[in-house]
């Protein structure tokens, strides 16, 4: 049995990145459930202390700013990651202004690559992370799903990109999408529940009726370990999505379903395709809301950022009605990846996960809208 501990432990050791990001902290989370005889070690790491804490014994903490020198880099890495045989980048340098995100990304990974480079001599595989934005989703629509082997986006913008830099310095390429809106869509909710409010879509017709798939973290953690970890997988590129599609006009009302919060059908917008609000200048003036939210009922204040809402301007507000962004799983599942999560409870799952970690409140003990509270 491979739980056995009778069973050798496995010489492959883990080295992930960026475990203080949604996707570094999945990929964490599935490797710790795995037995030793599959993973060894896990080596994590991120610039600022761990935010989770994780009791496997196998899991060894490196705090390490991946935009220091090589030689500081180097020198925390020595000896600790020497047996690596596996490194997730998952790091990312997040900006608003997506003119300015190459700036610290792109010396990020390359510093990353010359460290491990150094200080990892046993390592087999690296998996670089990367997003829809390696699409060019920022700048164009289409009209078919997207594949691994879709061109580069050459037009305006495409400077921006970081993501063509990041592939041309690896020579082993894996490439996985994920993005996070859960936590201000859950934050929107509740803010509209405890203003009494019915939650409008903020965003235009054409996002209110768009077609979309979506990426769990956990499955993406998934994908990524298993692409890492097949000898027929290396040199190879990956899409990633849950294997079903939504639409976003249902999501709605099921959040507001999952949150209790009536709608009382003025959420949906006109037809002039113009957004319904400014997500960012909706919460300027929140921020005094959700600590109340958070004072009633649990959850933490410091977790409602403005700036989180910016995104969502943009997801939901496509200028093209009827123009999905999609991918394809189709690659990974010929080459034996067989996983596919449902999204919304996949959504689900993540709020939970919020509220276990008293980061939301849970619904249950936020009293309908109406009753005394």
């Amino acid at each position: 049995m491979s739980n056995s501990v009778h069973a050798p432990p496995s010489s492959r050791v883990a080295f992930v990145t960026g475990v203080n990001g949604i996707s570094g902290h999945a990929i964490v989370e599935h490797l710790i459930r795995t037995p030793k005889s599959e993973w060894s070690r896990i080596i994590i790491t991120s610039r600022k202390p761990s935010s989770n804490y994780w009791v496997d014994p196998r899991v060894t903490f490196i705090g390490i700013n991946f935009l220091d020198s090589q030689e500081a880099i180097v020198e925390k890495m020595n000896f600790v990651c020497k047996d690596v045989t596996h490194a997730f980048f998952t790091s990312y340098a997040h900006n608003s202004d997506l003119s300015k995100l190459p700036e610290r990304n792109n010396p990020l990974f390359r510093n990353f690559l010359e460290a491990i480079d150094v200080a990892c001599p046993k390592l087999q595989r690296m998996c670089l992370q990367t997003g829809g934005k390696h699409y060019g989703v920022q700048f164009q629509n289409f009209n078919m799903p997207c594949h691994e082997d879709s061109p580069r986006y050459d037009g305006p913008g495409s400077e921006t990109i970081f993501y063509y830099k990041q592939e041309d310095d690896l020579f082993e390429i894996q490439k996985l999408s994920g993005i996070n809106e859960a936590l201000p869509i859950a934050q929107y909710f509740l803010i509209c529940r405890e203003l009494g409010q019915s939650p409008k879509w903020p965003g235009n017709m054409n996002g209110y009726h768009r077609v979309d798939d979506q990426c769990y973290a956990p499955s993406v953690a998934d994908l990524t370990v298993w692409a890492a970890t097949q000898n027929h997988c290396k040199d190879e590129a990956f899409d990633h999505s849950n294997g079903d599609a939504i639409v976003w006009r249902f999501f709605w009302t099921m959040f507001a379903q999952y949150y209790q919060v009536p709608m009382d059908g003025s959420e949906a917008p006109s037809d002039d395709n113009k957004p319904q609000m400014d997500l960012v200048e909706w919460a300027q003036d929140k921020s005094t809301v959700w600590e109340s939210v958070v004072d009633k009922y649990g959850g933490n204040s410091n977790s409602f950022q403005v700036h989180g809402f910016a995104m969502m301007n943009w997801l939901f507000c496509p200028s093209t009605p009827g123009a999905p962004f999609m991918s394809t799983t189709v690659k990974a599942r010929r080459l034996g990846w067989d996983r596919i999560d449902d999204t919304y409870e996949a959504w689900v799952s993540t709020f939970r996960s919020y509220e276990n970690a008293g980061v939301l409140p849970s619904p249950d003990r936020v009293p309908k809208m109406g009753h005394s509270k």
